[in-house]
């Protein structure tokens, strides 16, 4: 099997060629790193690339296989991981200058769980400066590029991660999601991105940025590959407190039953409030086809009506931005990271600013300004206590709309992946991105986004991939896994092959 073979399979085909010896692991790694020298220096998805660490890594899953020893289902496949999940022995920036060359003395609880499942870690990718935008535009390392369309942004925060799998640079990545980092990326980019139940994947050694939302998740080219890795990171963990102790759903087999095209009595919401003014027309109309595809596979198709919805956008950009303020206190030019001024003859407070100064971006700076306001004596009723009930009612809203369906459907987002510095210059232009996705992660609800068509985008020449946003009930991840799943092999059946297929360069022909 050519090298170009095995970057375009699957992550479960990589894992059944590694474990039936057709090829090895070491093959498999060496690809997806040749791969990433050929192609990054224009999509620009990894940060730290660690060709030692994962050809050492894929050598032990060798020798495991020759020795007779059992194979866990992702044994021996490349994995991109976002930068703000902690590795050991590895640097770990979270996109922003004041974390530049911090080397972290410990694993994260998912970057230790893949480990354990035998999974090749490539590298860390790059996002927006602690997970804070939504095109990977606020790195400071620079910006990815959306291996569709080089000119456009991949989504973000996980715009790295994202990038990486559509470019065939790994078949599995992880991102993380707060408002909808995982979920918008994958839908720019046309692939697969889950966020599982709040609390479902640890949070020990994920970089806060707003603690109550933060969740991490997998990024695949299918449905299937997702839920494998899913599976991989997700279960509880004494480690984090916010961690639930309950057992990770049959998720894989939840997949490979929604393959089969039934959902028969499935109670589908289409959200009222996710729709109509500011979407993109081709984004509507893919979604619609998507809803229509749901009916003809036997789902029971209803509209909803969640009123609440309609101010997550502002409840969010208060809650977020005022734990940010209390969680990036931490870096403080005296642990660890940067330190800016210190010549001896500066008071620790004054190193301390021109530390903050010179480190943090410009959004992440807009961000801990506007929550360091909305928590300060005399505002905090009015803007963050106000924000989490907001917060509340958009709880009851899904819990009454759950009362009806079974899952609720929407786009992924209002349009297509748009140029870079499109949006740069209006924050709130771009924070409409995450219209779709805040609800479910303002609930901690699990949300998945699977292709589901093309679109272009006004002025351009260029399809576009579109995303269908599949939310259900707490703990009910299986259940986004079956939907999406049902909807990627009906539409894969009449494409006459899988989303996406690869022209020789980067982009994509369908």
């Amino acid at each position: 099997m050519s090298a170009a073979e095995l970057t375009r399979l699957p992550a479960a085909g990589i894992a059944a060629v590694v474990a039936s010896g057709e090829v090895s692991a070491v093959e498999v790694a060496q690809a997806h790193l040749d791969r990433i020298s050929a192609v990054d220096s224009q999509v620009h998805a990894f940060l730290h690339v660690d060709a030692d660490g994962a050809l050492a890594a894929a050598k032990a899953v060798d020798d495991k296989r020759a020795a007779g020893e059992p194979l866990g289902p992702l044994a021996g496949v490349p994995l991109a991981l976002k930068d703000v999940i902690v590795t050991k022995g590895i640097p770990t920036t979270c996109g922003s200058k004041i974390l530049q060359g911090w080397v972290p003395p410990y694993d994260a609880t998912v970057t230790a769980r893949l480990k354990d499942a035998g999974i090749v870690i490539l590298g860390k990718v790059n996002m927006d400066e602690f997970a804070m935008g939504s095109s990977t535009e606020n790195s400071a390392y620079g910006p990815t590029r959306n291996p569709w369309d080089l000119s456009r942004v991949p989504g973000g925060s996980s715009g790295g991660s994202s990038a990486s799998v559509a470019a065939f640079e790994a078949p599995l990545a992880i991102g993380t999601d707060t408002g909808g980092s995982t979920r918008q990326p994958a839908a720019a980019t046309g692939v697969v991105g889950h966020k599982p139940t709040y609390g479902g994947v640890s949070r020990y050694g994920l970089v806060a940025f707003s603690s109550s939302l933060d969740q991490a998740g997998p990024l695949a080219r299918t449905v299937l590959d997702a839920a494998l890795l899913h599976e991989a990171i997700g279960g509880h963990d004494p480690l984090d407190s916010t961690s639930i102790d309950v057992p990770v759903p049959a998720l894989a087999a939840a997949a490979r039953t929604g393959a089969t095209g039934d959902l028969d009595g499935l109670r589908v919401g289409v959200v009222r409030e996710l729709g109509g003014e500011g979407y993109e027309a081709g984004v509507l109309e893919s979604f619609q086809q998507a809803v229509a595809l749901l009916k003809e596979l036997g789902a029971e198709i209803t509209e909803v009506s969640c009123p609440h919805f309609d101010y997550a956008l502002p409840a969010y950009y208060l809650i977020t931005p005022s734990e940010c303020s209390s969680n990036l206190a931490r870096f403080d030019a005296v642990r660890y990271g940067l330190r800016v001024g210190d010549d001896g003859a500066r008071a620790l407070e004054e190193v301390m600013s021109l530390t903050r100064d010179a480190g943090f971006g410009p959004e992440v700076k807009r961000r801990i300004i506007l929550g360091t306001y909305a928590l300060s004596s005399g505002y905090y009723d009015a803007y963050y206590g106000q924000a989490q009930k907001v917060r509340t009612l958009i709880s009851r809203d899904f819990a009454v709309a759950y009362e009806r369906c079974d899952v609720l459907v929407s786009p992924t987002s209002p349009f297509v992946a748009f140029k870079i510095g499109e949006r740069t210059a209006d924050p709130l232009a771009m924070y409409a991105s995450d219209l779709c996705t805040l609800p479910a992660s303002l609930a901690g609800v699990p949300a998945i986004s699977v292709p589901c068509g093309l679109s272009t985008a006004p002025g351009s020449a260029t399809p576009l991939p579109v995303g269908l946003q599949i939310m259900a009930p707490a703990l009910a991840d299986d259940r986004c896994y079956r939907v999406a799943a049902a909807v990627e092999a009906a539409l894969d059946a009449r494409r006459g092959h899988p989303f996406p297929t690869d022209a020789p360069e980067l982009g994509h022909t369908q």
